[in-house]
């Protein structure tokens, strides 16, 4: 129930810093996708981390109990190359996987 609560805590915090035109959908478990239309890398990335520091100061309490909660994000653009969805969402998720391998709590991009 916890886990149920910090998700929809979280998504209720990316969904108030995000645009109309902007999406925002649950991927998996625990990872959410935020697609970003005419926005560029650095735009991207400057969200991902406005999004990491709101959440880590975000005070989430669940049944008189505090729970600290830390986000790793990664940030791509679709590029030339890409053929499928699929290349786009690899690579976002090669970055996902390195800010989580570098420490997490960061942006990777």
């Amino acid at each position: 129930l916890a886990g149920d609560f910090v998700l929809k805590e979280v998504a209720r915090i990316v969904q108030s810093r995000i645009r109309r035109d902007e999406v925002f959908a649950r991927y998996g478990g625990e990872e959410f996708a935020i697609i970003l239309p005419e926005t560029g890398l650095q735009g991207s990335v400057a969200l991902a981390e406005t999004l990491r520091q709101k959440i880590e100061e975000h005070i989430f309490t669940f049944q008189q109990d505090s729970i600290k909660v830390t986000i790793s994000l990664g940030a791509t653009v679709l590029v030339e190359t890409d053929r499928v969805a699929n290349d786009l969402i690899k690579r976002a998720d090669e970055m996902l996987y390195e800010a989580k391998r570098t420490g997490r709590n960061r942006v990777c991009h």
